[in-house]
């Protein structure tokens, strides 16, 4: 496994498991359960994926030691408040049945984000969580954020793959000293992108699968990308990504791919943001 080492001295693995939209639990128990075997030390989930509670049973079933994983949950937007943090990291510590977090972010920038992350600087201090963040947040919201508390949010988890490159986010997050996280590393299979030629032509000179040369472009560009399968042979596929290196002309290849724009959520859409705010935790 490679990691990076986050602002406070915390190391985290470059490579995690994310568990999004896994509404099945039994299925969701599996593949962690998977995952873990396989190697994979970064759980991500959030209380408003309703599977934290397999999540925590996949861990204790695992044999893994509690102190090897880096478990990440995520505080949803109707509990973004100081109170509210303070009682939904409470039910996520319950729901996993685990004596700490890793790493607790707030999954979308609204709300009462100022008092939400005062709780958690709290919590941070009494060694309830290892390392604070955030997730979603632009580089506008996230450079008045860091000049205004007293922490600085450690990760930023946002969209991140071939086609979102996120340059210019990635220039303010590496002056503040924030690790970038980034989720939908396949895109989602958008624009075509497991038969992409381009990154078939680089995945044929390497003898690997496309998925594991964008996994491994992660890897040499310092971000943190956390797929997610319920398949046992694509879980390990995504992990055997350790033993070869891309080149700078592999890396430039990539790097034209980028349209540098969003595919998934525009966060400063009024429609979606009326959205967030009706969605129940667990609906």
């Amino acid at each position: 496994m490679e990691y990076v080492t986050l602002q406070n001295g915390i190391k985290m693995p470059k490579l995690g498991f994310g568990v999004y939209q896994m509404r099945d639990l039994e299925e969701c128990e599996e593949a962690v359960m998977h995952a873990l075997k396989v190697g994979y030390r970064l759980i991500d989930t959030a209380a408003v994926y309703g599977n934290e509670e397999a999540v925590g049973k996949a861990i204790k079933r695992s044999g893994v030691t509690r102190e090897d994983i880096f478990l990440t949950t995520k505080l949803w937007v109707q509990d973004v408040s100081y109170d509210g943090a303070k009682a939904a990291f409470e039910a996520s510590l319950k729901r996993l049945d685990v004596d700490y977090i890793d790493l607790y972010l707030i999954h979308q920038p609204y709300g009462d984000v100022n008092g939400a992350w005062r709780a958690m600087q709290k919590l941070y201090e009494e060694g309830n969580i290892k390392a604070i963040g955030v997730s979603n947040f632009a580089s506008d919201r996230l450079v008045d954020f860091a000049l205004t508390n007293k922490l600085i949010p450690m990760v930023n988890q946002v969209e991140f793959h071939p086609f979102n490159q996120q340059e210019s986010a990635r220039k303010v997050m590496e002056k503040y000293g924030i690790q970038v996280e980034g989720w939908a590393p396949f895109a989602e299979g958008q624009h075509d992108l497991f038969h992409n030629e381009t990154l078939q032509a680089i995945a044929d000179k390497h003898g690997k699968s496309i998925t594991q040369v964008v996994l491994r472009w992660h890897m040499q560009l310092g971000i943190v990308a956390i797929p997610k399968s319920v398949h046992a042979e694509r879980i390990e596929e995504n992990f055997d990504i350790f033993d070869f290196e891309l080149d700078a002309e592999d890396i430039a290849t990539i790097d034209d791919l980028d349209e540098n724009k969003v595919l998934f959520v525009i966060h400063d859409d009024p429609e979606f943001i009326e959205a967030i705010h009706q969605r129940k935790i667990h609906d």
